[in-house]
C-alpha cells in the first residue's frame, strides 16, 4: 500500500529517529503546495480579468474614481430628504411583510424536501440502498441551480409573482439543506435504531424515535441559518419580478433622482429586520445545541 503519511505520492517514509527533519520536510512540502496553488489561482485571476477587459465596454481601472458615485448620490438625496425616511419606511413595511413571508413559506417547503431526500439517500438509513446515489444526485443538481436562474424559468412559465418566487428559493433549499441534513443524519447512532428493528418497528418509526431526536437540534440550526439566507435571495429575486420589497426597490431605483429617499428607506428597514432575524437565529441555534449537548 502506498505511504501518503508525508506527501500525496507513494514514497520512502522519513526517518522517525530524526523527528526535526521530518517537521522540516513537511512544512516544506505544504509551502511547496500552498505555492503552487496560489499562483494558479493569481495565473487564473490575472487571464479572467483580461478577458473581461477586453469583452467591457470601458476601462476597469479608469472607471473605478466613480464607484462612489452612484451611492454618494443616493446618500446625499436620502439625507437631504431624511425627514421623509421614517414614512416611507412604514409604508414599504407590507413589502417587507411579503418578503417575509415569501422566505419562510419557501424554507419550510425545501426543509419538508430535504429531510425526505437526506434519510433516503443517508448510508444505514434509507429504505432503498441502491437508490442513494439517485437522491444524492438529485441534491446535487438541485443546489447546483441558481435561485435567480430557476426564478426567470418559473416566470416564463407561471408570470410574475410570490409563487414563482416560493418555488424557485424552495427547489434550491431542498438542494443545499438536504447535503446538510444527510451528513448529519449519518453521524447519528445507529444503535436506537437497530434497537427499534429488533422490536418490529417500521422505517417510519425507526427514523422518527431513533434519529430525529438526536438530529433534531442540528436540523434546526440549519433551518434557522438558510431562512436567513433566503430572506437575502427573496429580496433580490423582487428585482426581477418576483415581488417583495425587492420589487419595490427596483422601482425606486429605476426612476432615478427624487426617488432614492425611498431606496434609503427601503434599504434601512431591510438592513434592521436582517440584523434582528440573524441575531434572533443565532441566539435560537446557541440555545438548541448547547441546551442538546448539556440534555
Amino acid at each position: 500500500m502506498a505511504d501518503l503519511a508525508f506527501a500525496p505520492t507513494p514514497e520512502k517514509r522519513p526517518d522517525l529517529s530524526q523527528p526535526q527533519h521530518a517537521y522540516v520536510r513537511m512544512v516544506r512540502q505544504k509551502r511547496v503546495y500552498g505555492a503552487n496553488l496560489l499562483g494558479g489561482f493569481l495565473l487564473l485571476l490575472a487571464t479572467g480579468f483580461h478577458v473581461a477587459e477586453t469583452r467591457n465596454a470601458g476601462d476597469f481601472l479608469s472607471g473605478l474614481p466613480m464607484l462612489g458615485a452612484f451611492p454618494s448620490e443616493v446618500l446625499s438625496e436620502g439625507w437631504a430628504n431624511r425627514a421623509n425616511v421614517p414614512g416611507l419606511a412604514l409604508h414599504f413595511i407590507p413589502s417587507l411583510i411579503e418578503t417575509l413571508n415569501i422566505a419562510a413559506v419557501s424554507t419550510l417547503l425545501g426543509g419538508i424536501c430535504a429531510a425526505l431526500l437526506a434519510l433516503l439517500s443517508t448510508r444505514g438509513l434509507a429504505p432503498f440502498p441502491r437508490l442513494i446515489p439517485v437522491f444524492r444526485r438529485t441534491m446535487d443538481a438541485l443546489r447546483a441551480l441558481p435561485d435567480v436562474v430557476i426564478a426567470l424559468v418559473l416566470i416564463y412559465v407561471l408570470g410574475g409573482g410570490p409563487i414563482p418566487a416560493v418555488m424557485a428559493i424552495a427547489i434550491h433549499t431542498s438542494g443545499a439543506l438536504g447535503k446538510l441534513f444527510s451528513e448529519a443524519a449519518e453521524n447519528a447512532d445507529l444503535k436506537p435504531v437497530e434497537g427499534l428493528a429488533s422490536t418490529g418497528a417500521r422505517w417510519g418509526q425507526r427514523i422518527w424515535l431513533g434519529i430525529l431526536p438526536q438530529v433534531a437540534p442540528n436540523w434546526a440550526s440549519y433551518l434557522l441559518m438558510r431562512f436567513e439566507i433566503n430572506v437575502r435571495v427573496s429580496a433580490i429575486l423582487g428585482f426581477v419580478g418576483q415581488g417583495g420589497i425587492g420589487a419595490d426597490m427596483k422601482v425606486a431605483m429605476q426612476w432615478g433622482q427624487g426617488k432614492y429617499d425611498e431606496v434609503v428607506a427601503i434599504f434601512l428597514i431591510l438592513f434592521f429586520t436582517i440584523v434582528v432575524i440573524d441575531r434572533s437565529s443565532d441566539w435560537l441555534r446557541t440555545r438548541l445545541t448547547k441546551g442538546a449537548h448539556h440534555g
